[in-house]
Order: structure tokens, then sequence, then C-alpha cells
């Protein structure tokens, strides 16, 4: 009687287990599918086109060429424009700024870019929101979207992606689920707003261009808008008590100073400033810049942090910005030219 019964639930488990296997080879190609249509979300995305643009003008340039290179976040590509530098110092520039470059993304950027060039000096921008997330999936593949080293995206992947990024980063339906929903979420906006006629009250439209110019540099006339001021600024709630400067990101900025150290590179770190009004909203930025400024001088980094430098010799006003945070072209060319001083001065270029 045992052996009967165990038999029937032997035979039972084996057609559950077939049952599951049919089911996951029937869901494979369902989610290879939804991944690809998830994946092609991506290439909508203007400024993952500047950024492909950018890397394609670094990768046709003369081996060697570069006396100079930027590297950070958008706050880089958005504030130093190479043509003014390359203008005013005799030199060649070159700016390979990202999205939501992180100190981990950017040290992998500065060990692509030392396969191709010497730079005598690399200008890191620092923008504190970065600096407190160990690890941001989004950051890197914009990265991945246009580094041509596959052997660099393994080490990338092995040494310092966690666990469940690598499943994620392998799986598209989850690795490419955000852009797919905020690109078809613009795209159902749209169509709804044209169909019934409906007219944005709250929101002007930007009146100017922003476009990809040269040298990885992003030109923008734009001015902020009226929202930016009060209504959507993204400053209102932040307090710089709440500020937490990651271990791993701490590390990774080491490991951006140890590689320079050892090719004889000039490392100088730069806050680049958000708007007057944002500045306004910010409490305890002190506390920000301090912990910054204090890791710059232990490893003996020089730093400048122009929301400070904006505060005490007022360089900006808020038509320098083309949003709340960033600098539109007028804006780039105060900073610009007030930072060629300062490498002057501070013989980083003589």
């Amino acid at each position: 009687m045992q052996g009967n019964l165990f038999t029937s639930n032997f035979k039972k488990n084996i057609k559950f287990i077939i049952k599951v296997i049919i089911f996951i080879i029937c869901l494979i190609p369902v989610i290879t599918f939804i991944g690809i249509k998830y994946s092609s979300a991506s290439t909508e995305n203007i400024i993952n086109k500047f950024n492909e643009k950018r890397f394609e003008d670094f990768y046709n340039l003369p081996p060697n060429s570069l006396d100079m290179v930027f590297l950070g976040s958008s706050h880089s590509y958005c504030t130093f424009d190479p043509e003014i530098f390359d203008k005013n110092l005799n030199i060649n520039s070159f700016q390979m700024g990202m999205p939501l470059q992180h100190p981990d993304s950017t040290y992998y950027t500065l060990k692509e870019v030392l396969n191709y060039q010497k730079p005598k000096v690399v200008v890191m921008e620092i923008y504190w929101d970065l600096l407190q997330n160990d690890f941001e999936l989004n950051q890197v593949k914009t990265l991945f979207q246009v580094l041509n080293n596959n052997t660099l995206k393994k080490e990338y992947i092995k040494e310092d992606f966690p666990l469940s990024e690598k499943i994620k980063y392998n799986t598209n339906i989850f690795k490419y689920q955000e852009d797919y929903f905020a690109y078809k979420g613009n795209e159902y906006n749209k169509k709804i707003k044209t169909k019934f006629n409906v007219k944005d009250k709250t929101t002007k439209k930007q009146i100017g261009i922003e476009e990809y110019r040269s040298k990885g540099y992003v030109y923008s006339n734009y001015k902020m808008l009226e929202d930016e001021y009060n209504k959507t600024n993204q400053f209102k709630n932040l307090d710089g008590k709440n500020f937490e400067f990651s271990n791993t990101q701490k590390d990774f900025l080491l490991k951006i100073i140890n590689l320079c150290k050892e090719n004889n590179i000039k490392l100088v770190f730069v806050t680049a400033p958000v708007a007057n009004v944002s500045m306004s909203y910010i409490k305890n930025y002190d506390i920000i810049h301090n912990k910054i400024s204090t890791f710059a001088k232990e490893n003996n980094i020089p730093y400048i942090d122009y929301n400070l430098i904006n505060i005490e010799k007022t360089l900006l006003t808020n038509d320098n910005f083309r949003d709340d945070a960033h600098l539109n072209h007028s804006g780039v060319e105060i900073i610009s030219n007030h930072f060629i001083n300062f490498l002057k001065e501070n013989n980083i270029i003589p």
C-alpha cells in the first residue's frame, strides 16, 4: 500500500516538474521579446545620443593628442567648454562627462581614456548627490552603451557589481524596465494631450536650443523655467545634515587619485554651481562642502567649490542657468574663464 502511494506521489511530482519546465521554456521567449522591446527605449533618449556622439568623437581622436580631460556627471559637460580652454591655454582638451556619472564609472571611464591618451591634467567634477550611492545601475548602462572595451566592462561587472545588480544587468526585462516605462509614459502623455487638445498650463516650453557641439560639450542657451524657481525646484528639502559620503565611492575616488599618480597626471576636483535660487533652499551646505573639502585636503588634491565662490563673488545670476542645477552657455563662459585663472594661479597649467 505504501509502495503504491509512493509511486503515485512520485508520478505527481514528475508531472509537476515537467509542467514547470514547459512553463519556463514558454516563458523564456516572452521575457526575451519584452527585454528587446524595453532595451529599444533607451536608444530614444536624446541625452544618450549626445553621449554616443561624445564617445564617437573621442575614439576618433589621434592617439596621445589630449592635454586635459574633464570627467564627471552632467554638471561637467554643462560647465566646462573645451573650446574655451583650448583657445585660452593653447592646449587640446576634451569633455568626457556623462549623465549621472558616479566615481565608480568615472574610474572606468578614466581607465579607458588612458588606453588612448596621456593627458597632463584631469579635471573631475564632484557632485555631492552622486557620492551617496554605493551603486547605481543606470549610470553604468549609460557608460556601457558607448564603451568600446568589453574587457573593461567584464572587469567592472566582476569586480564592482553587487550580485543583485549582476542579475539585473544580465536580464534585459529588468535592465531596461525603467527606461521603457519612462519613455512610453512620455509618449502616451503626448498622444493624450494631442488627441484631446490639452494644453499644459503649468509648465512653459523652454525657448532656445540644446545640442551636442564639439569635443564632448553640450551647448545650451535655455533659461531656467519659472516653475523651477519654486514649485519644482529639486533642492527645496535638501539638508546637508543628511549627506552621507559613501565609503564605496570614497574608495573609487582613491582609485582615481592613485591612477592619476601612476600616470603622472595632475588631478583637480571641482564642484559645479547650482542655480542661485537653488542654493537659497539648501540648508547646512557647509556640512557637504566640508566633508568633500576635507577628503580632498587629506589626499592633496586641489579643490574648488563654485557654489561657495558664487556666494562670495556673485559670479552668476539665475539667468546663467538652463535649469535649477545646470549652467547655460552664458554661465559656462563665466565659470570656464574663472577656472582657467584658477589653473594658472595654482600652477596646474602654466
